[in-house]
């Protein structure tokens, strides 16, 4: 089946940390024996992360200047269906969510990771509200709004995981939306009444990306419009 059998130590390095982060507690060894180092050992390494995935996403964002100092960490079981988020924000203006489904990377996302966004975008609405930093009349902000500068990660660990290609790229489980938008509802919402502060460093971005996609939609229609002229 296979044309080339020469394993790759960096892609199997990759694959046993992003193993190790998204199972938190598990020690895995990755031992090189092809060849000796010059004190006669092999090459290899040991990963393990006590705290999963606030370690990953943190790894994962190194690289960027950082808005809030701590992870938001999600982790729960609901239904016998373990759920796990961990979120953070920087200065930038990318957005990043990677999902997994029992230790996959779902790079086409799926249900888990529509549930996500989804419950993102109305704890973030709700808490603009409460604050007053939405008025009754004023329109929502968007779910590109709520996401601007975001580093996240969603996994999540079913019994019967449906996807929808051979590659296993994207989740087809229904149900899992709901759950996993109610379960991130729910612990992100009392996250903000514990920690109002954060919640508040997040909508003054989430505001701010508002009114810039706003301001750059106002340009393009307002070029659209003279070149009718």
């Amino acid at each position: 089946i296979f044309t080339e059998t020469v394993y790759k130590y960096e892609i199997l390095a990759n694959r046993m940390r992003e193993l190790a982060y998204l199972n938190a507690g598990v020690r895995i060894s990755l031992t090189d024996r092809r060849e000796k180092n010059e004190d006669g050992s092999y090459k290899g390494e040991v990963f393990y992360s006590e705290n999963g995935l606030s370690e990953f996403v943190r790894y994962i964002d190194s690289n960027r200047t950082p808005l809030i100092s701590e992870v938001i960490h999600l982790n729960t079981e609901k239904f016998g269906t373990p759920v796990e988020v961990a979120i953070l924000y920087n200065t930038d203006f990318t957005e990043n969510v990677y999902s997994y489904v029992n230790n996959i990377n779902t790079i086409e996302g799926g249900m888990h990771e529509l549930g996500f966004k989804n419950a993102m975008t109305k704890v973030i609405n709700d808490f603009a509200r409460k604050y007053g930093q939405l008025k009754a009349d004023d329109k929502n902000l968007s779910g590109d709004d709520v996401r601007e500068g975001i580093c996240a990660i969603v996994s999540v660990k079913l019994e019967n995981a449906q996807f929808e290609s051979q590659t296993k790229a994207k989740l087809g489980n229904s149900e899992i939306r709901t759950l996993v938008e109610n379960t991130v509802n729910q612990k992100l919402t009392e996250f903000f009444e514990e920690n109002p502060s954060v919640g508040k460093i997040i909508l003054e971005k989430a505001i701010l990306a508002a009114k810039a996609h706003e301001a750059a939609k106002r340009a393009r229609e307002e070029t659209r419009r003279k070149g009718f002229e």
